[in-house]
């Protein structure tokens, strides 16, 4: 239980995490009435966060575009043609100063993306010591790298990285349809030995990619039957960009989007669910929903590695609205 929740936010825990949850279980819980599956999730959420509370982290692109992998969403495949200039490694002065000022614009977790398969040489030690010195300002530390082995996850951890995201992205039935140059077993291969270091585990998925009701069934799945759950879930809505395969992709039923936080709040009761990719394109009245159903994590400020994000200002402007505190 946080202990900055207040005494008439409380709820005392009944249920203790589970691990073991099978598909026919979560579909039902995507089933339920849609204030039903709300009020479930708003009762675990209080179980264990302050409902007011929200992790607020930045997240920077150290090294943008140029990457041989094919994912079908994302901009910065050389297989595709979206509108990314390719930049190589930032400077490690660089990137510390664009973390003292997400630190002063309220972030408390910092987070690093580089467009890479896997790091390599040089490249890998400028990293290490942005590791090292981001931490030094104060910030919980966030990498993600593309995969990685045994003996590159024992280094991040020596140098002090908190956290690695690696995304399993959507469900093992429908994966082929979006990426064909790593398997999913490589994904899981890369959060393993993460775990085997130490370090939090940062991993969830992007939905409205055309994948059914099923497949995020699925995907969740994956992610509630790791013993422990990643300690932060980012739940991405698919930015639909121009020059990747899945631009013309139909839009997904918002309330669906909600629902699939809400599922993962249940499921995951205490880790971190964050609202990630897509707030650009979400009204104010959605993604207060999205709070409501249990997501208490967001990105902040102007970009989230290629695609737009809400501008900070806007965000404190929302959170003054619904009494939501950076936590």
């Amino acid at each position: 239980m946080n202990q900055t929740a207040t005494e008439n936010t409380r709820i005392t825990p009944v249920i203790p995490p589970r691990f073991d949850w099978t598909q026919a279980e979560i579909a039902a819980l995507f089933e339920q009435p849609f204030n039903d599956l709300l009020f479930r999730a708003q009762q675990v959420h209080r179980e264990h966060f302050d409902p007011n509370e929200v992790q607020v982290s930045t997240l920077l692109s150290i090294k943008t575009g140029g990457c041989p992998e094919d994912c079908g969403y994302c901009p910065q495949s050389i297989h595709h043609e979206a509108p990314v200039q390719v930049e190589k490694l930032m400077d490690v002065e660089v990137v510390v100063e664009a973390a003292r000022a997400a630190k002063q614009a309220g972030a408390s977790r910092f987070c690093m993306g580089a467009a890479w398969r896997n790091p390599r040489g040089r490249n890998f030690e400028r990293v290490l010591e942005m590791v090292e010195r981001v931490g030094a300002e104060g910030l919980e530390t966030c990498m993600t790298l593309g995969m990685l082995d045994a003996e590159q996850t024992r280094r991040l951890k020596d140098a002090g990285l908190d956290y690695y995201n690696h995304n399993l992205d959507t469900s093992p039935e429908f994966y082929g349809e979006i990426i064909s140059t790593r398997t999913y077993e490589d994904r899981l291969e890369t959060l393993r030995h993460v775990r085997d270091a130490g370090m939090h585990v940062c991993c969830g998925g992007i939905v409205g990619m055309g994948e059914a009701r099923s497949d995020r069934v699925s995907l969740l799945e994956q992610l509630a039957c790791q013993q422990p759950h990643p300690e932060s879930v980012p739940v991405n809505m698919l930015v639909r960009v121009e020059g990747t395969p899945l631009a013309e992709q139909d839009e997904l039923d918002p309330f669906e989007f909600v629902r699939t936080l809400a599922v993962a709040r249940i499921l995951m009761p205490q880790s971190h669910v964050r609202l990630s990719a897509g707030r650009e394109q979400m009204s104010d009245e959605l993604q207060a929903l999205c709070f409501l159903a249990g997501a208490n994590s967001i990105f902040y400020g102007e970009k989230l590695l290629t695609t737009p994000n809400p501008e900070a200002d806007h965000d404190r402007q929302l959170f003054e609205r619904l009494g939501l505190r950076p936590a």
